[in-house]
């Protein structure tokens, strides 16, 4: 990461989000976001949301439904607690194997299906991270990343809001009555249902659960010790960057048809194949000069 910010190809910068102190690196163009990706030797490690919009906070389905119907709080439990409730007695009818013994199981089926929860969705890979950013982006989109093993060293070495982080496992129903639906401490933990869905394999998910539905997760660990080096977001100013990086990402086999499999995945991938032409420049309605001329398919090599 340093040795982006020498090259002057990202430019980094702390700033103010939702009271957190979040270090951004605003890419100028796709390149520069490829490039840095493909350097960045831990990126492994480190798990990525996009969004659509960099001005929006990391924030649950839930959080941002709450604001919306302005349930209070004292109500929030009671109310998570009847949705959940509902979609288990009746989601039978839709589902011939439902989950036992696993409540981030139902979370995970419950928010895949489009109903509102305490999860985020982030994914291990930063390219399916940039794909939902900027697949319906039209002004800065943002890809978050999340570094994982600075989270985990310090869920090893001390509390959280007085308690002990790795002991709160929200797949046990006991753990999540306890440390998340009442909404009385504030952390996140980071982890997979023990059978993942479907659309988490396709995507490289992974979960990050919130234990405080009225707290932005960039909220939360502003609370944290090393707080600057937990969370980075990168900008990407979709007017630049968007037409590249779709066709890039295409190329990857990166759309919705593969991201959510099945009939619908398969549909919604067809508002970028409306977009997208192996002849035709779809701007200016012209043939390709590679159709026209192919010995100008030929990839540029350095040094040639």
């Amino acid at each position: 990461m340093a040795n982006q910010n020498k090259q002057g190809k990202a430019k980094p910068k702390s700033g103010k989000n939702s009271g957190a102190n979040v270090v951004t690196y605003r890419m100028e163009t796709w390149s520069d976001f490829m490039d840095l990706i493909q350097a960045w030797r831990s990126a492994r490690n480190w798990c990525f949301r996009g969004q659509g919009n960099a001005k929006w906070p990391l924030q649950s389905s839930l959080s941002r439904h709450i604001e919306v119907s302005k349930v209070i709080p004292a109500a929030w439990a009671g109310q998570e607690k009847r949705i959940r409730r509902i979609f288990e007695r009746k989601s039978h009818l839709f589902m011939a194997d439902v989950p036992h013994g696993d409540e981030l199981e139902w979370l995970a089926f419950m928010q895949h299906h489009g109903a509102p929860t305490r999860l985020l969705d982030f994914t291990w890979s930063p390219y399916v991270a940039a794909f939902f950013a900027l697949e319906r982006a039209t002004d800065d989109a943002a890809v978050w990343a999340l570094n994982l093993p600075l989270l985990w060293d310090i869920y090893e070495k001390m509390l959280i809001d007085g308690v002990d982080v790795r002991k709160t496992d929200p797949r046990n129903a006991n753990n999540y009555l306890e440390y998340y639906l009442e909404n009385k401490h504030a952390f996140v933990w980071q982890g997979d249902p023990h059978r993942m869905p479907q659309r988490v394999i396709a995507q490289s998910g992974t979960f990050l659960v919130s234990s405080h539905l009225g707290m932005t997760v960039e909220e939360i660990l502003a609370n944290y010790p090393s707080a600057d080096e937990l969370l980075i977001k990168f900008v990407l100013p979709a007017q630049k960057v968007r037409a590249e990086a779709m066709a890039t990402l295409y190329s990857m086999n990166i759309t919705q048809a593969t991201l959510f499999p099945g009939l619908d995945g398969l549909a919604r991938s067809m508002a970028y194949e409306f977009e997208y032409s192996w002849s035709i420049d779809l701007t200016t309605n012209q043939e390709l000069e590679a159709m026209r001329d192919p010995r100008l398919g030929r990839p540029p090599i350095r040094g040639a």
